[in-house]
């Protein structure tokens, strides 16, 4: 096999094309057996859908306006949008999404939306944000805010607040006195806002951030807005759920995320939780903000209401078939239910090593001590940021496979004398070094926490939440 030392394809192009394919294919089977550091579910068989490749399916302008390219996959985008809608609670002639081709243009329309809603509106994200976040701020040309992180990956509510507080205090102060509504060079923004004026905020809530997995409280975040007299029409609020977004629906009395709240939009990515071959997304909001945005366009006689104009209609009917196995809201409840308690027993078993780890309440994304070996980070495929590294348990991820790596990142640390602080990542609470002090969990603690994760009264019951969403649906359907 054409892979050198550093588990990377080399590309030879004096081989036959045929050879140069089997070479790539044992290269792709090869890293696929130890994909864990990214967050693709792997385990699933569409293969039903092979001879579609054979078209050029393009679902190019709005998703529910035929244009005049015939071949598209429309039917199976609203499918699929009809899915989400239900799932976060939004009645469909209140409705608008999209296929994406990816989460990130989900975080880009997201905030889009909050942009063309609130001209003169500023970003706030925390800093554990994904990164395409703070791009759409450049691509847009907004100024933004960037709120420090909890240890455990969630936004800074107090630094939130006080931010929020400085920026109504401006519009208290502009009602009794425009002595400051000059806009001289000194007082405006780097984009020509006035930086003693009061202005809209537009408000990224992260489902589940890159690196930690946390899971920002809506709930909380709405509260302080609420304390703080923000109105709904001076917030706008983007939900990036890349992730947890599929995750969160099917836990029990965990936070909700769905439009019965004031937000926005959420974004999901479909090439994650769902599974799917294309790098893909779906993008949900109310259908009043994209009036801002929608103009017609004559060649293609439909509407340009999406980022992209031209769309992967591959996706749409890849997307539809995976959901449609699942065989409803139960199959993701049983998938959500596996990698929560795949991630628990990854913790304990850390624990029980002495490695340092932190995992987030009902989190699949387990994070832990950056292994000192290149190339072990290089065979797993880890996603690593200082002296932490993560992995993420998927539906593909065995306990098999999580105690291979375990062991191997055992042997690892044998051979590496260096200590691993990771308290300026996780917190010494978290940590396991001799200066933080090995301590913070005990063997008993340990055991205690192996008990209760395997404890009935714990565990997230399936059946029960998976009664409670499909009960919303079919009262929403019977009032549709």
């Amino acid at each position: 096999m054409n892979t050198n030392n550093n588990y990377r394809f080399t590309l030879d192009e004096n081989l036959s094309t045929e050879e140069i394919l089997q070479q790539y294919e044992q290269h792709i089977k090869e890293r696929t057996n130890y994909h864990f550091g990214y967050p693709y579910n792997l385990n699933y068989d569409l293969s039903e859908l092979q001879t579609f490749l054979n078209y050029s399916i393009n679902n190019l302008g709005d998703p529910y306006i035929e244009s005049n390219y015939g071949v598209h996959s429309r039917p199976f985008e609203q499918a699929v949008i009809s899915f989400f809608a239900k799932l976060w609670k939004i009645e469909a002639s209140h409705c608008f999404g999209y296929v994406t081709n990816a989460g990130t243009e989900g975080n880009l329309y997201g905030v889009l939306m909050g942009r063309e809603k609130f001209e003169n509106g500023y970003l706030i994200a925390s800093a554990e944000s994904h990164y395409s976040v703070f791009k759409a701020a450049k691509l847009y040309r907004m100024d933004y805010v960037r709120i420090s992180s909890l240890y455990n990956g969630e936004i800074n509510y107090e630094e939130l607040e006080k931010e929020l507080i400085r920026n109504k205090a401006l519009q208290k102060k502009k009602n009794t006195n425009n002595a400051n509504n000059n806009t001289t060079d000194n007082n405006t923004t780097n984009y020509g806002f006035n930086k003693n004026e009061f202005r809209p905020v537009i408000l990224n809530v992260n489902i589940g951030t890159t690196v930690k997995g946390a899971v920002d409280n809506l709930d909380t975040i709405l509260e302080i807005l609420k304390r703080n007299n923000y109105t709904e029409d001076e917030f706008y609020i983007h939900c990036d759920g890349a992730l947890f977004a599929l995750i969160l629906p099917f836990v029990q009395n965990e936070l909700k995320v769905d439009f019965t709240k004031p937000i926005g939009s959420i974004s999901v990515s479909g090439h994650k939780f769902i599974g799917c071959p294309f790098v893909s997304g779906i993008v949900v909001t109310r259908k009043e903000n994209v009036e801002n945005l929608k103009s017609h366009i004559d060649y293609l006689n439909s509407v340009d209401t999406t980022i992209m104009g031209s769309r992967n209609g591959q996706s749409c009917l890849y997307l539809w078939l995976a959901i449609r196995k699942k065989g409803g809201l139960e199959g993701f409840a049983q998938d959500a239910k596996k990698c929560i308690e795949g991630a628990k027993y990854m913790e304990d078993l850390l624990l029980k090593e002495g490695i340092s780890c932190l995992l987030n309440k009902n989190s699949n994304t387990v994070v832990f001590e950056r292994p000192q070996d290149e190339k072990f980070i290089r065979k797993w495929q880890l996603a690593c940021e200082g002296n932490i590294a993560h992995v993420i348990i998927m539906q593909n991820i065995t306990k098999e496979v999580i105690e291979q790596f375990v062991e191997e990142l055992k042997q690892i640390r044998k051979l590496n004398e260096k200590e691993v602080c990771v308290a300026k990542h996780v917190s010494e609470k978290h940590c396991l070094c001799t200066g933080c002090g090995s301590s913070n969990v005990s063997l008993d603690v340990v055991n205690v926490k192996s008990a209760i994760s395997l404890s009935p009264t714990t565990t997230t019951s399936t059946a029960a939440v998976f009664t409670e969403l499909e009960k919303d649906i079919a009262v929403e359907e019977s009032t549709n």
